[in-house]
């Protein structure tokens, strides 16, 4: 899955206001964790369209992101309770996530389990491997890196608690 189109900008204002109405519809929630990120999946229109159908549909209930990105983003990585306000490939938010297992591992350790809870390809750790390695190649030529096995990802399973 990938795509060369870029996402349009997420739309920051209609983001904060989905969270609040989640917020003030959900006060006991916010006792775990009242942060949240606004963010999209994968780095381009058509891969990140893609990925939050998989989330709508309740086929991809994981996701995995590399340790630096939340580094290079400034953002501070997630903590079992905390959400994301998902937007989609033109900008919009799709859904509240929240995160309800986290593990920090390299990559060679992701699972069969976790790659068929990504919901991506065919689910097999096979197709895991090789498309978030073509992905976070793709990413670190950004920031003129290579990836390599031992890279550090953040696990994350989720779960949606709210859709737009």
């Amino acid at each position: 899955m990938s795509g060369t189109t870029p996402a349009a900008p997420m739309d920051i204002a209609a983001a904060e206001a989905f969270w609040e109405r989640y917020a003030q519809a959900h006060p006991d929630r916010m006792a775990a964790c009242d942060s949240y990120i606004i963010d999209r999946f994968g780095d381009s229109l058509e891969l990140n369209n893609q990925l939050m159908a998989l989330v709508l549909a309740g086929d991809k209930t994981a996701t995995a992101a590399l340790v630096a990105e939340f580094t290079w983003a400034g953002e501070q990585l997630p903590v079992i309770g905390s959400h994301w306000v998902a937007c989609d490939g033109h900008g919009a938010p799709r859904a509240i996530l929240r995160s309800t297992e986290l593990r920090i591992g390299p990559f060679h350790s992701c699972t069969e389990a976790f790659a068929a809870d990504e919901g991506e390809d065919d689910r097999t750790l096979e197709s895991w491997r090789r498309e978030h390695q073509r992905y976070w190649t793709r990413v670190l030529a950004r920031h003129n890196l290579a990836f390599h096995d031992d890279i550090d990802v953040v696990f994350e399973r989720f779960e949606v608690v709210a859709t737009a």
